[in-house]
């Protein structure tokens, strides 16, 4: 009953009187929801107030992935925010699909129709399909929103019913959240991974969203993975079929750097040289390392740790650069003391392979002064170690 009465509340948004109520709360204040309220309960239904006032938060949370020119046009569930993919990263795989030719694509498990709507902006014609009927209604009130519809057909349907043979493509997003949260079994999505997969081989090309964390292993022999970030947060993975089977590949945005695995053995450990390498989280999800190593020059700090070091400074896209003053055990009183020497008081501090929190860092040495400095907590050739620099330009 519960799901009706939210189908019902949201087709009351679409109203003239609900799109009143939204565009007057599209700059609203949440921490005022309270005398928003009352004020607007005097002139409208306390329900449709209710509704109101919360599509407004979804909007406001919807932002970072989607833009606000978007994000206050388009309608959201609290799992849609949460699940969607960001605009970007979309659009990004949107274009592969457009490249490889594909003109129709059947999008499974759509959601609120996030990448529905990045599909059919490349333009690609989309079926989108859910089984949850208010979402499917939040992804049809999406296409026609941004002005889509034409090219999206929201279907509410279980997708194993879906014949998906008249499509170029299909593409999966099964539900990795469960009551209790994330889902980390791959065969625990909904739908499960192996369902994705055997749907993926019935089309000429497929791409199923996973989780970054997936095991390599678990990776079909024949799908091209992918890890993709954004901003330097790895955000997904990608399992490509009708691609490039066995490929390893991270790829970056916003720029689109993209770099292919080659099957390099891992780098050899060497001593600290001047600079220190910190490889983007998609090349270490997709166990690229190496191949960044090879293209700095450089090798491993510790055979368990991803940061690479080299004696020269080389541009990349992959990996940001810190050019390292100092090599000091781990040791809270020294790095303090010479903190106080140099009067660093603006402190980023970055860990890998150390239990020590950077919050404790600097609870501790209580940073002062005009300075800036970054201190690396890490192993190098198996010893706790304080790196301290800067990053490099």
């Amino acid at each position: 009953m519960g799901r009706v009465t939210d189908l019902a509340a949201f087709t009351a948004l679409l109203s003239p009187e609900g799109q009143t109520l939204l565009d007057a709360l599209r700059d609203y204040d949440p921490a005022r929801e309270l005398a928003v309220a009352s004020r607007l309960r005097r002139e409208h239904p306390a329900e449709l107030v209710s509704a109101a006032l919360g599509q407004a938060r979804l909007r406001q949370r919807a932002v970072a992935k989607f833009g606000a020119e978007d994000a206050y046009r388009m309608y959201f569930t609290p799992n849609g925010v949460e699940q969607s993919t960001r605009a970007t990263v979309g659009a990004y795989r949107a274009e592969r699909l457009r490249g490889l030719g594909v003109r129709r694509v059947a999008d499974l498990c759509g959601g609120i129709g996030g990448d529905a709507l990045a599909f059919a902006r490349a333009g690609i014609a989309v079926l989108a399909v859910d089984r949850d009927p208010l979402t499917a209604e939040v992804a049809r009130a999406n296409a026609d929103a941004l002005g889509l519809a034409d090219l999206i057909e929201v279907r509410c349907a279980d997708v194993t019913e879906i014949d998906t043979s008249p499509y170029d493509a299909v593409f999966v997003d099964p539900a990795r959240r469960g009551g209790r949260g994330r889902i980390f079994d791959p065969e625990a999505y909904s739908p499960p991974l192996s369902w994705a997969v055997e749907a993926a081989r019935t089309a000429p090309h497929a791409a199923l969203k996973i989780a970054p964390g997936i095991p390599h292993e678990a990776v079909p022999e024949e799908a091209e993975a992918e890890w993709i970030s954004d901003g330097g947060d790895v955000k997904e993975a990608v399992l490509w079929f009708g691609t490039s089977p066995g490929t390893r590949r991270a790829t970056l945005l916003p720029s689109g750097a993209s770099l292919t695995g080659r099957g390099l053995p891992d780098p050899a450990v060497r001593p600290m040289g001047r600079y220190l390498y910190e490889p983007d989280g998609a090349v270490i999800r997709a166990h690229l390392v190496a191949e960044v190593a090879e293209e700095l020059g450089g090798g491993l700090i510790d055979e368990t740790i991803a940061y690479v070091t080299a004696d020269a400074l080389t541009p990349t896209p992959y990996a940001t650069a810190y050019e390292i003053t100092d090599e000091l055990p781990f040791n809270l009183k020294k790095l303090k003391a010479l903190l106080r020497e140099r009067e660093v008081g603006t402190l980023t501090v970055k860990k890998r392979g150390s239990a020590v929190e950077p919050e404790e860092i600097r609870r501790r040495v209580k940073p002062k002064g005009p300075n800036a400095a970054t201190v690396v907590l890490t192993r190098v050739a198996g010893a706790p170690t304080m790196l301290i620099g800067h990053p490099a330009t």
